[in-house]
């Protein structure tokens, strides 16, 4: 698990959604769920308002969640305009697992230090192989993959064995 350097965020157990005498589950599970997930869903706007939501791995790295999306593609055009967004993950399953909701800005990154750390966690967790371009992941037939970091904001779990309802707030 990557785990962040970062200060904890402060649980707030929203007790109406949550069973009875249970606690918030620690910032580590919840980080723990980030780290190991490999799939996230990633909701974006549209220009004419209109939601847009696609399926695509995360990494997890020092606080924040890492994704990378084609140059070309909806989600990379909806980031350029509007780079608030929302990363999701967690189970099909209704008693048991922990689902997360992460809120935040996405910020490009270009780094080629940066770039090749996280190939090297593409490749580790999920034996994708991305050179690094100019500024940019590049896959083995050339295309590019713009990386973007996603810093939450807010961030909400929702425990389900026993049931929680949990948001994170996060030190300014």
């Amino acid at each position: 698990m990557t785990t962040s350097r970062h200060p904890s965020p402060v649980p707030e157990l929203n007790e109406a959604f949550s069973e009875p005498d249970v606690a918030a589950p620690p910032w580590s599970d919840v980080e723990a769920e980030l780290s190991a997930a490999e799939m996230f869903w990633l909701s974006t706007v549209r220009s004419d308002g209109r939601p847009h939501v696609t399926p695509l791995p995360a990494i997890w790295l020092e606080g924040a969640l890492h994704i990378c999306v084609g140059r070309h593609e909806q989600k990379a055009k909806n980031l350029a305009r509007d780079s608030r967004c929302v990363l999701t993950t967690g189970t099909n399953q209704l008693r048991s697992g922990l689902d997360v909701v992460v809120e935040g800005r996405a910020e490009r990154v270009t780094d080629r230090t940066r770039l090749l750390r996280l190939a090297e966690l593409w490749r580790a967790k999920l034996d994708w192989h991305f050179e690094i371009g100019d500024g940019a992941f590049r896959d083995g037939v050339g295309r590019d993959g713009l990386v973007f970091r996603l810093r939450p904001t807010k961030v909400l779990a929702f425990g389900k064995a026993p049931f929680t309802q949990t948001r994170y707030r996060f030190p300014a």
